[in-house]
């Protein structure tokens, strides 16, 4: 009976009812899911924010406590100050520090050169040297180079001049002349010890030069141009008496052996061209001469018997 009672169109009515509800229901999720984008995109702008107002008093501190990063070359050492106390020699590589607490000091450990120029020295004989001095080192230990001595080059250079003057004093002027070396050797035992003390290491000490005043130079010339002309005498000697012995001997073979005087004056004729040669008989040739000249038959007799 109920069924009775409905309109004609209720049929349709839900069912248009129904169809509707079926068309909107999904749009709502959609809605729903542009929402929750949104409110995502916003919260992690919202995140940013936050991120980027935390961070920049973070870098405000760190840019006034002075971070920053600090580079070692190869051929570096560096030594490490932490509020201006000594705290660590550091090798080549990169290392970050706080600027306002901490300093770096590179040290160039490479070797370098020391030239001492001309010093006026007085050696063992009264005589007034000109000595200059070239020296190669390097830094060792940069904490004793640095820390323990205000300039280790200055330093260095005084203990060279002082060895200098002392090695020169003690010696003359010919032992300089002559041993040259071992005023290198001399400077480097007397060095070495006090520069290893600065964080220094002497590599070598050589003598440059040795140089004389002006009437030095005219007395040292004098006396080696009178060795040089003495060695030349003494060979001019040498050879002429090397000569005479050999013409003494000459002589005595000539006196034992007559014919070679005549073989040599031979030799000398075949080999000169243009000249004229006196040749000397030998003794006993004259009278031969006579004797056939005074004879002519006998000696012809004597040829045809010898045919």
């Amino acid at each position: 009976m109920g069924s009775d009672n409905l309109p004609v169109g209720g049929t349709s009515h839900c069912g248009s009812r129904v169809s509707a509800l079926r068309v909107h229901t999904p749009a709502a999720p959609r809605w729903f899911r542009r929402r929750g984008i949104l409110e995502a995109a916003h919260q992690m702008v919202q995140m940013l924010w936050i991120t980027v107002l935390a961070a920049i008093p973070f870098l405000i501190l760190l840019k006034l406590l002075g971070l920053k990063r600090v580079t070692i070359y190869e051929y570096q050492k560096a030594l490490k100050y932490s509020k201006g106390r000594y705290a660590g020699t550091l090798n080549p590589g990169q290392y970050w520090i706080l600027s306002t607490f901490t300093a770096i000091v590179p040290v160039d450990v490479r070797p370098e050169f020391i030239t001492i120029h001309g010093q006026d020295v007085l050696s063992a004989d009264g005589v007034t040297l000109k000595v200059s001095l070239a020296a190669e080192f390097r830094v060792a230990d940069p904490h004793l180079a640095i820390n323990k001595n205000a300039n280790f080059k200055t330093s260095l250079y005084l203990s060279l001049q002082m060895a200098l003057r002392e090695i020169v004093g003690k010696e003359k002027i010919d032992a300089l002349l002559e041993n040259r070396a071992g005023i290198s050797t001399k400077l480097m035992d007397l060095t070495s010890g006090k520069a290893g003390e600065w964080g220094v290491k002497l590599i070598s000490a050589d003598v440059k030069d040795i140089m004389f005043p002006g009437e030095m130079k005219k007395a040292f010339a004098q006396v080696v141009k009178a060795q040089k002309e003495g060695q030349a005498a003494l060979e001019r000697a040498r050879g002429e008496t090397a000569a005479l012995r050999s013409l003494a001997n000459a002589a005595r073979t000539m006196d034992d052996n007559p014919n070679l005087l005549q073989l040599r004056a031979l030799q000398t004729l075949a080999d000169s061209s243009g000249n004229t040669l006196v040749l000397g008989l030998p003794n006993g040739a004259i009278s031969l001469v006579k004797q056939n000249a005074k004879n002519p038959t006998s000696s012809r007799k004597e040829k045809t018997e010898e045919d």
